[in-house]
């Protein structure tokens, strides 16, 4: 009997003083609801845990050795300087603008394009700009799974160390899928999201699907005017379940579009939406005001700056943007990690996933989680200017897009113009999953649409919008920066804490901070050691007592 209590005894001690920093964050969070959290103890002095070393900022700013972001003329293009850190090919903008089929085989071969990636005919109203174009579009697997290396390929970061798996539409290119023989790291071109297309109203469109993936697809036009039925009688909408079958692997199929009204839209993959969508197929489409001599730049990669803009825009705005959001649950998207067998994951994707029980963890703005989100989609002003932002979300869940420092109109809703009386002007805007919204920051110092120059946030403030897979700072994190706080090589200056530490893979890993800090040898952790100790040698004393007496031999 006394075995026994001693043995029960231990185990109770050892429940007790086991050390919580033991114990994993889940557990230690469902604790913390069950029995309340610690009252705040200030550390002693030898407790401060270090930072982690900070990032050199030619890595939280890589330096622009091509000369992408300055601004050029190519093909008789005019492109304007990128301001931000990361910029597009100005030799892919240049093609998007006068059509692959019109430029030189060097511009081509700079920007890694096919000669008919994007083709631009007849100009058939005589209005000087071309309105017959052809797009052509492949699809590409980032960060998917290899037979070969523990590490995914083609690899795409949307924030340090993160590497979810995702499908994307891109235009059609040649080459290497990554940057060179000794690097996974995908080209320019493959990247989230899918490309913003920017055709005329009344243009006579043709986009074609080439399904260079292992799955079937299709591309929707969501809120694009276009036809049910091509001109043939095939379906042109793209659903599966009423206009036609799905493209094939190693087969293409012609979406046609004449569109009649101007408004930002979106397109995307309609096999299984459920999951196809959240996978990446997504992507907008901005059909311009039509006005002569409007020769667009037909995609934006990755979206953000427009370098190139249509002549409405020139007319009432000094800048555009296009910002796509969205949300990604890693529980779907690293399915493609898991295999390299079509079947599985076709089973694993379409049956095993439940979007009811979906968990986004990632949120993203145009393709990048914070920090990298500051070297591609800052808003870059002055005093005294009118910007176009084009907001697209494409996630499951709702966006509260807010502005620190500046409130902003809204003109248009799903690409239909507001009247005046409902053109209302905030600093937050609700945009439900696929809906279109377009802003007009106006940065007039008055204190209503701008507050003054600064480093002002632009993030969904709903909370998880703000967190990489529950960390903060993380997420789709943006701001609004005055040029004289930006940097000559396009990173803010800020006057808070060390962005460096925020590059760190280590910080998404949770690992920043906890050796420092929870591995401490504080009075109150020795304690808990001896506790623990004493606890399983009481149990270590009543188990062999009760042992013990079974291995004698009867006399």
């Amino acid at each position: 009997m006394r075995a026994v209590i001693m043995l029960i005894s231990g185990a109770l001690l050892g429940i007790v003083v086991f050390p919580v920093q033991w114990l994993p964050p889940a557990l230690r969070f469902e604790l913390a609801e069950i029995a309340g959290t610690p009252a705040y103890r200030s550390p002693a002095a030898t407790q401060g845990a270090e930072m982690p070393t900070t990032v050199p900022m030619d890595e939280m700013c890589p330096e622009d050795l091509l000369g992408w972001r300055s601004a050029q003329t190519i093909e008789g293009v005019e492109i304007a300087a990128a301001a931000t850190c990361s910029a597009d090919n100005p030799y892919a903008i240049a093609a998007f603008v006068r059509g692959t089929n019109n430029v030189s085989m060097d511009t081509l071969l700079r920007a890694g394009l096919t000669p008919d990636a994007l083709e631009k005919g007849a100009d058939l109203d005589g209005d000087g700009d071309p309105d017959e174009i052809h797009i052509r579009l492949e699809i590409a697997e980032l960060n998917g799974g290899s037979p070969d290396a523990q590490e995914p390929v083609v690899q795409y970061e949307i924030a340090p160390g993160v590497t979810p798996g995702l499908w994307v539409f891109v235009p059609k290119a040649f080459g290497m899928a990554t940057e060179n023989f000794d690097s996974n790291i995908a080209t320019a071109l493959l990247r989230a999201p899918a490309p913003a297309i920017r055709v005329e109203q009344g243009d006579h469109v043709y986009i074609t699907l080439e399904n260079t993936h292992y799955m079937p697809h299709t591309l929707h036009l969501h809120g694009v005017d276009h036809a049910y039925r091509r001109a043939d009688g095939q379906g042109n909408d793209g659903v599966p379940m009423s206009s036609e079958l799905p493209v094939q692997p190693g087969e293409a199929r012609t979406y046609e579009i004449q569109p009649r009204s101007a408004g930002t839209a979106f397109y995307h993959c309609h096999v299984q939406p459920q999951a196809h969508i959240l996978m990446g197929l997504q992507g907008m489409f901005i059909v311009e005001e039509n006005r002569p001599g409007n020769t667009l730049q037909s995609m934006n990669i990755g979206a953000g700056e427009v370098r190139v803009r249509s002549r409405a825009s020139r007319e009432s705005y000094q800048q555009e943007y296009d910002l796509q959001y969205t949300d990604i649950d890693s529980r779907l998207n690293n399915i493609v990690q898991q295999s390299n067998d079509p079947a599985r994951i076709e089973q694993w994707l379409h049956g095993g996933y439940n979007l009811t029980s979906a968990d986004s963890n990632y949120f993203t703005v145009n393709g990048r989680s914070f920090p990298y989100s500051f070297r591609e989609s800052l808003i870059v002003t002055g005093a005294d200017e009118r910007i176009r932002l084009r907001v697209l979300n494409a996630g499951t869940q709702g966006l509260a897009l807010h502005t620190h420092g500046h409130k902003s109109t809204v003109t248009h809703l799903d690409g239909q113009a507001l009247p005046t009386a409902g053109q209302v002007t905030r600093d937050v805007f609700w945009l439900a999953s696929a809906q279109r919204m377009d802003l007009t920051l106006d940065t007039r110092n008055d204190g209503v649409h701008s507050y003054g120059s600064g480093v002002w946030m632009l993030h969904d403030h709903s909370g998880k919008g703000t967190t990489t897979d529950g960390i903060a700072p993380g997420g789709n994190m943006n701001a609004i920066v005055y040029r004289e706080y930006l940097a000559e090589n396009g990173w803010p200056i800020t006057q808070g804490e060390d962005m460096g530490m925020f590059f760190d893979p280590a910080y998404y890993r949770r690992e920043a901070f906890a050796a420092a800090s929870e591995g401490s040898m504080s009075a109150g952790f020795f304690l808990r050691l001896l506790g623990l100790g004493f606890a399983l040698a009481l149990m270590l004393t009543g188990l062999l007592a009760l042992l013990l007496p079974l291995q004698r031999k009867p006399s």
